[in-house]
């Protein structure tokens, strides 16, 4: 089953930036509704690998016809909402199956 993977919201923490991290040059290359097809599980190409290695779980078991994480969690079985695991400027996923 192949899974759509769509980029929905970035929030950033101006304040922790400035209290724990090094100033870096370049951050993030996902922006808002930006889409990635996962088929059969496998990481899409282009798909920052730091978001990947937090949803990947999620999308190999949507790949497999699994879903309803956590008994109910999302109004469709068939998704999940994951975000990335950057702790200063975070990306939330809403990832589902889809039929193509």
């Amino acid at each position: 089953m192949n899974v759509r993977i769509t980029a929905v919201r970035q929030t950033v923490y101006p304040d922790l930036m400035a209290k724990y991290e090094n100033p870096i040059v370049h951050t993030c290359d996902v922006r808002e509704g930006q889409q990635w097809i996962s088929v059969d599980g496998q990481c899409p190409e282009g798909m920052c690998p730091s978001a990947w290695s937090s949803m990947r779980e999620f999308v190999e078991a949507l790949a497999r016809g699994e879903g309803d994480f956590f008994d109910g969690w999302m109004r469709n079985p068939n998704s999940a909402m994951i975000s990335c695991n950057d702790g200063f400027r975070p990306f939330s996923f809403y990832i589902e199956t889809i039929n193509d």
